[in-house]
Protein backbone atom coordinates (compact mmCIF):
# COMPACT_ATOMS: atom_id res chain seq x y z
CA UNK A 1 0.00 0.00 0.00
CA UNK A 2 2.63 2.33 0.80
CA UNK A 3 4.47 1.54 -2.46
CA UNK A 4 1.16 2.45 -4.36
CA UNK A 5 1.31 5.40 -2.73
CA UNK A 6 4.54 6.91 -3.22
CA UNK A 7 3.74 5.90 -6.96
CA UNK A 8 0.67 7.80 -6.72
CA UNK A 9 2.60 11.53 -5.86
CA UNK A 10 5.72 10.59 -7.68
CA UNK A 11 3.40 10.80 -10.54
CA UNK A 12 1.75 13.94 -9.46
CA UNK A 13 4.90 15.83 -8.69
CA UNK A 14 6.50 15.11 -12.17
CA UNK A 15 3.60 16.29 -13.83
CA UNK A 16 4.05 19.39 -11.67
CA UNK A 17 7.81 19.30 -13.61
CA UNK A 18 6.40 19.62 -17.51
CA UNK A 19 5.52 22.83 -18.86
CA UNK A 20 2.19 24.01 -20.87
CA UNK A 21 2.93 23.37 -24.32
CA UNK A 22 5.82 20.45 -24.33
CA UNK A 23 5.55 16.73 -24.56
CA UNK A 24 6.68 15.30 -20.91
CA UNK A 25 9.01 12.71 -22.37
CA UNK A 26 10.78 14.74 -24.75
CA UNK A 27 10.23 18.50 -23.94
CA UNK A 28 9.54 19.58 -27.41
CA UNK A 29 6.79 22.12 -28.25
CA UNK A 30 2.87 21.56 -29.47
CA UNK A 31 2.00 22.38 -32.30
CA UNK A 32 -1.68 23.10 -33.94
CA UNK A 33 -0.34 20.43 -36.26
CA UNK A 34 0.97 17.61 -34.67
CA UNK A 35 -0.45 14.08 -35.52
CA UNK A 36 -1.64 13.08 -32.30
CA UNK A 37 -3.93 15.80 -31.89
CA UNK A 38 -6.53 14.33 -34.71
CA UNK A 39 -6.41 10.74 -32.84
CA UNK A 40 -9.35 9.29 -31.27
CA UNK A 41 -9.82 6.21 -28.55
CA UNK A 42 -10.26 3.86 -31.58
CA UNK A 43 -6.95 4.42 -32.57
CA UNK A 44 -5.39 3.06 -29.39
CA UNK A 45 -5.95 -0.74 -30.09
CA UNK A 46 -3.46 -3.67 -29.75
CA UNK A 47 -2.09 -4.99 -33.28
CA UNK A 48 -3.62 -8.72 -33.35
CA UNK A 49 -5.91 -8.48 -30.08
CA UNK A 50 -9.17 -8.21 -32.21
CA UNK A 51 -9.93 -5.28 -30.21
Amino acid sequence: MKAWIIAVLAAFSLQACVEEGTYPLTGEECSEDDPVLDMDAADCTIPGSGI
